[in-house]
């Protein structure tokens, strides 16, 4: 039960920040978006994007993988419908 708290706690917390918003928007519409790409969608330095992205990594909400020279990240469904499903908790 605790791993399942930090779970939702670092989800929750990892959302809270509207860049890291914005990335899960972007990587929603297109299906899967590169790492080099967040830069130019938050105009954020190249250093911050990396730690916007690890931060939703360690949170499970996002997946990436590495192809050739490029990382891509796409949105771990399974992870935000499990957070969905704590919240319909509250509203029951």
């Amino acid at each position: 039960m605790e791993s399942e708290t930090k779970f939702y706690a670092k989800a929750m917390s990892a959302v809270a920040d509207p860049f890291r918003m914005s990335i899960l928007q972007e990587i929603s519409k297109k299906g899967e978006i590169r790492c080099c790409d967040v830069e130019g969608l938050t105009g954020l330095s190249q250093p911050t994007c990396s730690h916007h992205i690890k931060l939703l990594a360690e949170s499970e909400l996002i997946d990436c993988r590495r192809q050739g020279r490029n990382n891509y990240i796409t949105i771990n469904k399974n992870n935000f419908k499990k957070l969905g499903q704590y919240f319909e908790k509250f509203g029951a």
